[in-house]
């Protein structure tokens, strides 16, 4: 790809990865909220799960990235090379599973016990995603490592989400849409 396809390619996927964080924090915030108006604890444990960190990486040539004779000049200091970079994660923490699959509402089915009740744990966050959103939107696609040492689950990001109807206000930016649905808690 050329630069500038490469960035807005890459521009995508970070964007992604922060709407689905955003959308796993919205309902982490409704589980928080139902178990301290409940009685009690659920008899059950919760899940502890988050997508990879990642960022964009841009690097700056200190000199020209090509002679008048082979092409256009580009001045130094601006950007040469483009990358996502995500959060290692080392392989002994468990195997790559495939929990819930875009193209099927219903969640895989998975030999470990664990991972069956992951898998029904993010079959629920879709359905809370999909309530707080009012139908708008949920993340459709859900696979990580499994077995991370009592400290979570890593989920990897894709780009397999339902997409908002922004019919009735246009004008409407998602950051505000997430903003009201979750009662003004900043995200």
């Amino acid at each position: 790809y050329a630069l500038q396809d490469e960035c807005n390619i890459l521009y995508l996927k970070a964007n992604a990865l922060y709407w689905v964080k955003a959308l796993l924090q919205m309902t982490y915030q409704f589980i928080d909220c139902a178990i301290k108006e409940a009685k009690g604890q659920p008899p059950f444990e919760v899940p502890c799960l988050h997508f990879v960190d990642a960022g964009l990486l841009f690097a700056y040539s200190d000199m020209p990235l090509a002679t008048a004779t082979v092409g256009p000049v580009r001045p130094r200091g601006m950007v040469s090379v483009a990358y996502l970079v995500k959060e290692f994660i080392p392989a002994l923490l468990g195997e790559f599973v495939k929990y819930i699959h875009n193209g099927n509402a219903a969640p895989c089915f998975l030999m470990d016990m664990k991972a069956e009740e992951i898998t029904d744990f993010l079959a629920f966050t879709q359905h809370v995603q999909y309530m707080k959103t009012g139908g708008q939107v949920y993340i459709s696609d859900y696979q990580g490592m499994c077995g991370c040492h009592g400290s979570g689950m890593y989920l990897h990001q894709t780009r397999e989400w339902v997409t908002f109807d922004r019919s009735s206000d246009p004008h409407t930016s998602i950051g505000t849409f997430l903003k009201d649905v979750c009662g003004g808690d900043t995200l």
